[in-house]
């Protein structure tokens, strides 16, 4: 049975809110229950025998993703991390996750791989995302990575899952309010709040009509952002043409040179 509950979906912030389910393959938002507009969605996804937390976030909320973890299975079965890129409220728990299971495998670029170390583990199995752009699960699903370049790392890359038809797109299309909900309810509005996070972060329009040209004929069924709301099914278009017609960083900076 397949089911992709986001039209539907209520939240209680004391347990894992399942996004999707289908043959064995399902998607959590863990979140993060801290109010501030700053907020961070971690992501658990369970296929097969694999347990894979996309973005873990920092130590700030570690115990309660761990916590939310455990309401599915035992942290240290945890087999999986896709770190989107290095920055520290995405990939800084990484020691924690380590210490409870070392054989996990840490699923990132070269860039941010050479910067890992810094948080204090240099020893770990490492899933090259541009040299495999594939990771199997192994029960007949499969993970795809799409390198997103100076969005806003020249790191950074988006986890797109063919099964649930979701696009995990790490800080591209992140929102900053305090008005918060899962899932997006109105995209003008929201706009807006993505501009607070675009305009500063992102690094040009070229970096995001190259990424929109990679994955605008996917059949995206939602955009999983690691800030903000989720954007669903009916405002995925207005999604990509928000990003392809984004003016941020150096188009702002140096508008006399575009």
């Amino acid at each position: 049975m397949s089911s992709s509950i986001l039209s539907e979906i209520s939240v209680d912030m004391s347990q894992p809110t399942l996004l999707f389910s289908e043959d064995g393959h399902k998607v959590y938002w863990l979140g993060i229950s801290h109010q501030t507009a700053f907020r961070c969605n971690v992501y658990l996804i369970h296929s097969g025998e694999h347990y894979i937390l996309v973005d873990p976030g920092s130590p700030l909320h570690t115990a309660q993703v761990q916590q939310r973890v455990a309401q599915i299975i035992e942290p240290a079965c945890i087999t999986a991390l896709v770190l989107c890129h290095q920055d520290p409220d995405v990939a800084a728990s990484l020691p924690a996750w380590l210490e409870l299971n070392p054989d996990l495998c840490i699923i990132t670029s070269p860039r941010a791989h050479v910067l890992l170390p810094h948080y204090g583990c240099a020893d770990y199995r490492y899933h090259d995302i541009e040299q495999h752009p594939v990771f199997d699960c192994g029960d007949g699903h499969e993970l795809h990575f799409i390198t997103a370049s100076h969005l806003h790392s020249p790191a950074a890359f988006a986890t797109w899952d063919p099964c649930a038809g979701f696009l995990f797109s790490g800080d591209i299309w992140a929102a900053l309010s305090l008005d918060w909900t899962l899932v997006c309810q109105d995209f003008a509005s929201h706009s807006q709040n993505m501009n607070m996070f675009h305009m500063d972060y992102m690094a040009s329009n070229i970096a995001a009509r190259g990424f929109v040209h990679k994955i605008e004929n996917l059949p995206i069924k939602a955009i999983l952002p690691q800030h903000g709301s989720i954007i669903p099914p009916d405002m995925v278009v207005d999604a990509l043409r928000y990003l392809k017609n984004l003016q941020c960083g150096t188009d702002i900076l140096y508008p006399e040179l575009s």
